[in-house]
């Protein structure tokens, strides 16, 4: 399902596809998310300067009256960084500490691109007669550049390398 996303700049990340879908007795959420780097990011990463994005994901129960109940609030977070002495791109994913090495930028980003089968929730704690959404964003840490960089990346738009939430609802 095409999911619905606001408006994003033009160096934002960009959720193309997202869906959550049951398998077995647990919903899995598998998402394509495309990262457009500016001439700055990548100037500043091959210098060496790491980049942190958070993949937040959330799975709310819509409700009429009140706010929407969040179930699920969960966050994949990757580093990405090049080194100059071994000529690769390490990305390394900060919540299970899998490191992968790649000889190109496209490849390491490839690598942050695709979310396959994350495990999000059991089938058993959701009703059926409820209606949930799925929620999505790509978060570029800016609090993690060095210090002398953070404040040039809050006002240059260069730098705004983060997506909108996407919201779509889930299939039961």
């Amino acid at each position: 399902m095409l999911p619905f996303s606001g408006y994003t700049g033009q160096f934002a990340a960009e959720v193309k596809r997202a869906e959550i879908t049951l398998q077995g007795d647990i919903y899995v959420l598998s998402a394509d998310i495309v990262y457009r780097l500016s001439d700055k990011a990548k100037e500043a990463l091959q210098s060496g300067v790491p980049l942190f994005w958070d993949i937040q994901v959330r799975l709310l129960q819509h409700r009429d009256v009140l706010w929407n109940k969040m179930l699920v609030d969960t966050a994949i977070r990757y580093r990405i960084q090049y080194h100059a002495l071994l000529n690769m791109y390490r990305v390394r994913n900060e919540v299970d500490g899998e490191v992968y090495n790649f000889s190109t930028l496209p490849a390491a980003l490839d690598l942050m691109s695709t979310i396959s089968d994350f495990p999000l929730i059991e089938e058993t704690e959701l009703a059926s007669e409820n209606q949930y959404l799925g929620a999505l964003r790509v978060s570029f840490d800016r609090e993690a550049l060095p210090l002398p960089l953070r404040p040039v990346a809050y006002i240059d738009p260069q730098w705004y390398l983060s997506s909108d939430w996407t919201l779509w609802p889930l299939k039961k």
